[in-house]
This record gives C-alpha cells, sequence and structure tokens, in this order.
C-alpha cells in the first residue's frame, strides 16, 4: 500500500538548484537510504516529506492516517526538561498504557547508555542530546519513520543495538547515513540524489552500487551512440538540404537536439596519491599514561610505541577517553602520571570533532592556502584548487564564501585543509560522523597511499574495517586493549558484546526485513555480422553505373521517415527510463535496455545507407 508521494518537486535554495522536478513514493515495509554528496539537499528532502518544510513546486499527497516521525540532525528541547520527562512527553497521546510507556522509555533510554534519566537535558553533550531524541522517536508510534543520520554520536555497541531494532521495525522507514555497514544490512532501496535528480534502486547498498555502475555504463553507451549519430548529420548538414522542406525541418530539428545535447557526467574515481614529509624512527611513545578527572580513571597506566605505518583504530564507548588520548598525543594537555615523547620529524596533522578558525567570510580556496599552496605527491606536485577539485568543490565553489556552505560541505573543507598541510601523522576523531560517503572514499584512497601513521576514532565500521588493522579497546575502568585486526575480527571475536535487544512499539504490521536485490540477467554473446557500412561499400563498389535502381529511389524516398520512426521509438524508451519506478526495476530495465541496443543498432545502419544513398545522389545529378 502507498503512503505517500510526491511528484514533480523542485527546491532551491539562493541560487543552487536542490531538487529538480522529482518523484518520490513509499510503500508499506520499505526501508529507504538517502545518500547523496552533502549539500545536495538530502535533509531538505526528508523535511518535506516529513511535511516540516514545502517545496517551491510540486504535488505532496499522504495517506489520511498515516503518522510520520521525524528525527532532525539538531533536536530542539525546552529549558529545564530533564531526559525522561522529554521521551514520556514526545510520546503522550497514544491509546497505550503509560505504565508501559513510562517502563519502555526507561528501558530504551538505559540501552542507550543513560544511567540516570532524570539528568537535565541542558546539561547534555550534543551527541548526548541526539540519543535522547532518538530514544523518543523510536519509542513513538508511526507508519513512516525518518531519521536524518541517526548513527552519529553513538558508539559500536549502540550502532549495532539500532540495527538490529531497525531491521525489526515494522513500519516504513526514511534515513540519511552515511554508515555503509548500515544501509547495507538494514535498507531494502537507496534513493540517490545526484545533480537535482532523484536515482531509485530497490536494492540494499552493495546492490545499490553494482546497479548503479550498470546504469552509468549504459548512460555512456548511449552517449557514444549520438555522438556517432551526430557525425553523420553534421556531414548531411554539410552537403546541403533536400528539397523537402518540411522533412528538412524535422531533420534539421534532430540535427540540433542531438548537438545540444547535455554530456553525461558520470561520478569520477577520484585517486589522491599522498606523500607525507620523512618520518624518522622515533615516532610517537606513550609510556605508563594515566588521566583521571573528577575521581573517574579515564586511561589507566596505558603504554605503547606507535610504529611507523601503524594504522590504529580505537574504540570504546561514549565518554570513555578516546578523544582525551588523541588531545594527550597533540599535548593539548599533560597526563597525571607517566610521559609522552614526539620524535623530531613527526608533523601531525589532526582532524577535530569540531573544525576551528572557520572564518564564514573568508573564501573556500583562501583556507586551503592558508596551510599551503601546493603539495608534493609521487606524481610531482599538487595545488590548493587541484586538492579542493578532488574534494568536490570545483569552478566557482572554490570563490564562495565558506558561510554559504552546508555544515557538511565545510566539513569536507576541513579535510582537505587537513591533508594539505601533507602530515606524516594523520589523527581523525570521528572523521564518518559528517563527510558523505562520496568523501569517505576520496579519504579512504587518500590512505591507500598514506606514508604515515593513522590514528582514528571512529564507529564507523566499513571505515575501521577498510583502513585499520589493529585496535585500542577501551573499557569502563580506563583499561585500554590493544587487539591486532580489523573490526570484522574484533566484532566476531567479541559478538556475544553486542546482543542488546528491546521491543518496538508500531503499529504496522507488515515486517521487511529481507535485503531485495535484483540480479542482472547474463547477456548472450552477440553472432558477429558484417557491418552496415561494409556492406554499402560493397554494393557501391558494384553499382557501376551512377543512378538509383528502383529499390534504391524507392529506399531514398522513404529513408527519412523509417529514421525518424526509429528516432521516435528510441525517444519513448528514454522516456521510460527516466521513469523512478523502472529505474529500480532491473528486469524491465534490462529488456529497454536491449530493445534499445537493438533500436540503435538498426538507426546506426539506416544513418550509414542514409550516407550512401546523399552521396550517390549528388553524384548522379552531378552527372546529369
Amino acid at each position: 500500500m502507498n503512503l505517500l508521494t510526491i511528484k514533480n518537486l523542485s527546491k532551491a535554495f539562493t541560487d543552487k538548484v536542490l531538487l529538480d522536478g522529482v518523484d518520490f513514493s513509499l510503500e508499506e515495509g520499505e526501508k529507504v537510504g538517502i545518500i547523496g554528496i552533502n549539500g545536495t539537499g538530502k535533509s531538505t528532502l526528508l523535511r518535506i516529506i516529513a511535511g516540516l518544510e514545502e517545496g517551491d513546486s510540486g504535488e505532496y499527497i499522504k495517506g489520511k492516517n498515516v503518522v510520520i516521525n521525524y528525527l532532525p540532525q539538531n533536536p530542539v528541547f525546552e529549558p529545564g526538561q530533564t531526559v525522561y520527562e522529554y521521551v514520556v512527553k514526545y510520546n503522550q497521546g497514544h491509546d497505550d498504557s503509560y505504565g508501559a510507556l513510562e517502563g519502555e522509555a526507561k528501558t530504551i533510554l538505559n540501552q542507550l547508555g543513560f544511567d540516570d534519566v532524570d539528568v537535565p537535558v541542558d546539561n547534555l553533550s550534543g551527541g548526548q542530546k541526539k540519543k535522547v531524541a532518538l530514544a523518543a522517536v523510536l519509542l513513538s508510534r508511526n507508519e513512516v519513520l525518518i531519521l536524518d543520520e541517526p548513527t552519529n554520536h553513538l558508539d559500536h555497541h549502540m550502532t549495532e543495538w539500532l540495527e538490529g531494532w531497525l531491521k525489526s521495525y515494522r513500519g516504513a522507514l526514511i534515513m540519511i547515513t552515511h554508515d555503509r555497514y548500515f544501509l547495507d544490512l538494514v535498507c531494502n532501496r537507496i534513493v540517490e540524489i545526484d545533480k537535482g535528480k532523484l536515482y531509485s534502486y530497490k536494492t540494499n547498498y552493495e546492490g545499490f552500487l553494482e546497479l548503479k555502475s550498470q546504469r552509468e555504463e549504459m548512460a555512456l553507451a548511449t552517449q557514444a551512440k549520438h555522438r556517432n549519430i551526430l557525425r553523420k548529420e553534421i556531414a548531411w548538414m554539410q552537403r546541403g538540404a533536400r528539397a523537402r522542406s518540411t522533412k528538412q525541418k524535422a531533420h534539421i530539428q534532430r540535427y540540433e537536439a542531438l548537438r545540444d545535447e547535455k554530456p553525461v557526467e558520470i561520478d569520477s574515481n577520484v585517486e589522491i596519491e599522498s606523500l607525507s614529509s620523512r618520518l624518522g624512527n622515533k615516532t610517537i611513545e606513550l609510556e605508563n599514561i594515566t588521566v583521571t578527572f573528577e575521581g573517574r580513571t579515564y586511561i589507566k597506566d596505558f603504554s605503547y610505541n606507535f610504529l611507523r605505518n601503524d594504522r590504529v583504530g580505537i574504540l570504546g564507548p561514549n565518554g570513555c577517553g578516546k578523544s582525551s588520548l588523541l588531545k594527550l598525543i597533540m599535548r593539548e594537555y599533560e597526563p597525571d602520571t607517566g610521559s609522552i615523547e614526539i620524535g623530531e620529524t613527526v608533523n601531525i596533522g589532526y582532524y577535530a570533532q569540531e573544525a576551528v578558525g572557520m572564518d564564514d567570510n573568508q573564501k573556500v580556496i583562501d583556507y586551503v592556502k592558508d596551510v599551503a599552496e601546493y603539495i608534493r605527491t609521487e606524481d610531482g606536485y599538487i595545488s590548493a584548487s587541484q586538492l579542493l577539485e578532488k574534494f568536490l568543490f570545483t569552478g566557482s565553489m572554490q570563490y564562495q564564501k565558506i558561510g554559504k556552505l552546508s555544515g557538511g560541505e565545510k566539513r569536507r573543507l576541513y579535510l582537505a585543509r587537513v591533508l594539505m598541510g601533507a602530515p606524516n601523522v594523520l589523527i581523525l576523531d570521528e572523521p564518518t560522523n559528517d563527510l558523505d560517503i562520496s568523501t569517505l572514499y576520496i579519504l579512504e584512497d587518500y590512505l591507500d597511499t598514506f606514508q604515515g601513521i593513522l590514528i582514528t576514532v571512529s564507529h564507523d565500521r566499513y571505515f575501521l574495517d577498510r583502513v585499520v588493522n589493529r585496535m585500542l579497546t577501551f573499557n569502563s575502568t580506563g583499561e585500554i586493549t590493544l587487539f591486532n585486526g580489523s573490526y570484522s575480527d574484533y566484532y566476531n571475536s567479541h559478538r556475544g558484546e553486542f546482543e542488546i535487544t528491546v521491543g518496538s512499539r508500531n503499529v504496522n504490521s507488515n515486517n521487511s526485513d529481507d535485503n531485495l536485490r535484483d540480479k542482472a540477467s547474463e547477456n548472450e554473446d552477440a553472432e558477429e555480422t558484417l557491418s552496415g557500412a561494409e556492406a554499402y561499400k560493397q554494393q557501391k563498389a558494384q553499382n557501376k553505373k551512377l543512378k538509383f535502381t528502383y529499390k534504391e529511389q524507392l529506399e531514398y524516398d522513404t529513408i527519412e521517415d523509417d529514421i525518424e520512426a526509429l528516432e521516435n521509438k528510441i525517444a519513448e524508451i528514454d522516456e521510460q527510463l527516466s521513469d523512478p519506478k523502472i529505474a529500480s526495476d532491473f528486469v524491465k530495465l534490462n529488456e529497454l535496455g536491449a530493445a534499445k541496443s537493438e533500436l540503435e543498432a538498426q538507426l546506426d545502419e539506416k544513418m550509414d545507407r542514409y550516407v550512401y544513398l546523399e552521396e550517390l545522389a549528388e553524384k548522379i545529378k552531378a552527372g546529369q
């Protein structure tokens, strides 16, 4: 059953078009992941779906009894409210027993790490406030649940718990998250926002990557065909018009449409070859470090010598001291006991949770140039402008003021500035919280060739599996344990720690746990045939007299109509391929693609034949 539908939605912010005539619909049981680079309008789309914002144009239709609950990136709280009061008040108005609601509220808050549910929300950090709002939304009765970055500020235990909760959730789900494992395991549909358009794929994240690649390959193949046809049309235009004015006008219009067709824009595979400054034998040495605060021990008697090319991930519950360890290495403060020694050649690049020193009135390019104008790589030198292009700041965006950027775009810019310093020790504190998936791929590619030490605090399991080979894990008593292996290795060896459950309170009875994945059928090898061009050459050689045969004259009189008919059929298929429903149906997509390829082959032969007949007609006319 359809829950809501949006038709022909457009939305612009100042001079930037976020959504350009897009369609979106949601069915019962669908779990939709919205992806796209920061600043493309993902959060805007969620607010419009939630009914909190309107598009500039378009139609919004929602079922009469459909209840939507929405978790924003930055929830707002009433002054003086306690954690418990907020969650209970948010869910008042249901027909449930308040006793049951209160019990479930305490349960879910405890699962999210709130031992004291009477603490005022005003006293909490931004991350803790987000978890309070998450608890309230998860307890709500609804048919549609909308979550904007729900995994931000959740440690790996909580992320695993939320993943299980949402997999068993019985309503429809729409969410933005950059956690690729989360998308893969929870969602059964991916919607990508790209250059103002929506592309829907009825699959999980892994399937999305496969289908997107196939869509781009098909678009490139179509573009190549169109360029080939345009080349022939140009030759036709240069030879002059045939005397039939109406058909000539239509042919010229087809030529102009091909000439003005925008080139297909395909996401480029960004590679940044890094060559950091030289790192000596002595790097970072921690000896018997202890840190206490207000009677609590956060780091207890910890020693570790970082090796050259060490890639270390730091895991632990929120508030256990992970960021404190990073700040100790940065020498922002000293330990209570123990010592820290930093080698003379160490050049630290620090990506903090909060960017400092950003002036909203400064230009993007100048912010990066403040660090350096050029960075040395294995392939030579790269300028600040070139690095910004690799981080998706192209053209005029580099000369915009920072204040015009979205929050995610600012984080991407901050990362580019850190890397511009060519560090040989890279410290990343929760880099995946506000970076979009495209930027994470760029960062991961950079780290593939990074010649130095990587130290990162992250709850993004995919990122940890991708870039680190050992873990430092914190516990509640301040002890830090070294684990050699990836995050998945660690998870598999500590699986029992992740088995946390809590009931869900949703009215929708339809469950859609299984990820749907369409699989492409294998194409049979086509038999080799003599090309149309070669066939026509042979025919031309055999034609000793410069005159049309009866069949050639008949063909010459009708070939433009045949070409027009083929072009119209191809245009009809193109229109079907642009339908979001078709784009998510791979079987239908494959059928249409095959039909289009066959028509384009016929059109190609007709165009070759047309060129030959026109040349022959000109020679016949010249010989008369």
